[in-house]
């Protein structure tokens, strides 16, 4: 019998966003499966579903695959086309995992499912070693500064557990890893379909000192990976309850929004951009009521003790570390349409709650996914490509670099006339930073 393990039960501090990626029929969703059926994490009637229809293959073991793989053509076909979430919980840890595909068809599907991790799990197959859509998915980790990477070497179990083949496919990855910016990277020999080393240590790698995969999940370090310096409040809307219940509350006016970066307290300077004017915190709330202090990621409410212009698209930022303010960008991009990216075409730039006309004014470099070499001056960015570019917008930006904040320094273009997402994009440092003039501020 196999019971569910629900988030409540659980005295869990932290969640740990992770997701899987790798080539075709590398074992994402097999592993996928495996982490939540031997950590006792399904229910009764997913165990039940997945007998009766027919997913028990020759040697009478269920096939994990289909726990992520739900659509009818990942089935027939034996691949993951679209993102799937499933959740889980230990004693130590929630986590939440999207498990994204390996086919390079579907490359835009991995950005959208590794956006938001704090991990990267990148599956090699032991047979095969290291191959282009190793490196893709790696690079792709690293420009979406992903801090924890894991290399899961799967299927030892076909290559006799051998520490040779093991070692030789590390020492492959740690070739290129210098050229990407991926600090803690850890190297563990799994069997996604026997579980080896997944959630129980396997007696056929002796010469493995450990962890477990799951182990390393739960214990790996994700605390300081949030931007605690540098308050940044994108407002979503202007939260107006005029209760007329209660006296207090009545004319309540205050800035709602996830907190993308920094600690705010009760008493603290704000400035609002673009509006350029300063301001004082004078209450903080939340969903449990108010509180006097707030931090990355909470969702909160700021009231000020000013009545300033601050609509969706504004930003309430801290007087230190203060954001880049520029209509001209740089940005590295994964292109995620058919069509090809070409200068001189106007998109939509949605960058957190902001939506700004913009125009790709230069195309400076490709990357080189055999290598990851830059190739400069190409004529267009085809799907899937990534590459360098240098953007206009309509009105300035208020921004970070994405290596100082994942949040504040990511943005997406949208085709006009469609709606469509064409790419997601990482804004390099900014030259220009918002500028105090006669007390208030300017961008």
């Amino acid at each position: 019998m196999v019971s569910a393990t629900p988030f409540a039960t659980h005295p869990v501090v932290d969640i740990l966003r992770f997701n899987t990626c790798g080539s075709v029929d590398d074992g994402k969703s097999t592993l996928i499966g495996r982490l939540l059926y031997d950590s006792k994490s399904l229910m009764e009637d997913q165990i039940e579903a997945l007998e009766r229809s027919a997913d028990i293959t020759g040697g009478g073991q269920i096939n994990l695959a289909n726990l992520t793989d739900g659509l009818r053509a990942e089935r027939e076909q034996g691949i993951t086309i679209d993102v799937a979430y499933r959740y889980f919980a230990t004693p130590r840890r929630k986590f939440i995992i999207a498990d994204t595909p390996g086919h390079v068809q579907y490359t835009r599907n991995m950005v959208t499912g590794a956006s938001a991790a704090n991990l990267s799990i990148v599956l090699v197959d032991a047979r095969a070693g290291i191959i282009e859509q190793s490196r893709r998915h790696t690079c792709i980790a690293s420009l979406l500064r992903i801090p924890h990477l894991v290399v899961a070497i799967n299927k030892m179990d076909l290559v006799g557990w051998s520490e040779a083949r093991f070692q030789e496919i590390r020492a492959q990855f740690e070739e290129f890893l210098p050229r990407l910016d991926i600090k803690d990277v850890k190297f563990i020999p799994i069997s996604a379909l026997n579980g080896d080393n997944v959630v129980e240590p396997s007696k056929h790698t002796p010469w493995h000192p450990g962890p477990t995969l799951l182990s390393h999940l739960e214990t790996v370090h994700i605390a300081s990976d949030w931007n605690l310096n540098g308050f940044r409040l994108p407002v979503q809307w202007v939260n107006r309850p005029n209760c007329p219940t209660n006296s207090r509350l009545h004319d309540f006016r205050g800035f709602s929004g996830q907190i993308a970066g920094g600690i705010i307290r009760v008493g603290q300077k704000v400035i609002a951009l673009p509006a350029g004017m300063t301001s004082t915190v004078k209450e903080i709330w939340t969903l449990d009521g108010s509180v006097q202090e707030a931090f990355c990621p909470q969702s909160i409410t700021l009231v000020l003790d000013h009545d300033i212009d601050i609509s969706r698209g504004s930003m309430i930022i801290g007087l230190d570390n203060l954001p880049g303010a520029n209509v001209n960008l740089q940005a590295k991009v994964c292109w995620m349409h058919p069509r090809p990216l070409q200068r001189g075409k106007k998109y939509w730039l949605k960058h957190t709650s902001n939506m700004v006309q913009a125009v790709v004014t230069e195309i400076e470099h490709r990357i080189d996914m055999a290598t990851l070499e830059p190739q400069a001056a190409p004529s267009e960015l085809a799907l899937n490509d990534i590459g360098e570019i240098q953007i206009r917008t309509a009105k300035p930006l208020v921004y970070d670099g994405y290596a100082t904040n994942r949040l504040t320094g990511s943005f997406i273009l949208i085709e006009q006339g469609t709606n469509a997402t064409v790419a997601a994009g990482m804004l390099m440092p900014p030259h220009e930073i918002v500028k105090p003039e006669n007390g208030d501020y300017v961008i």
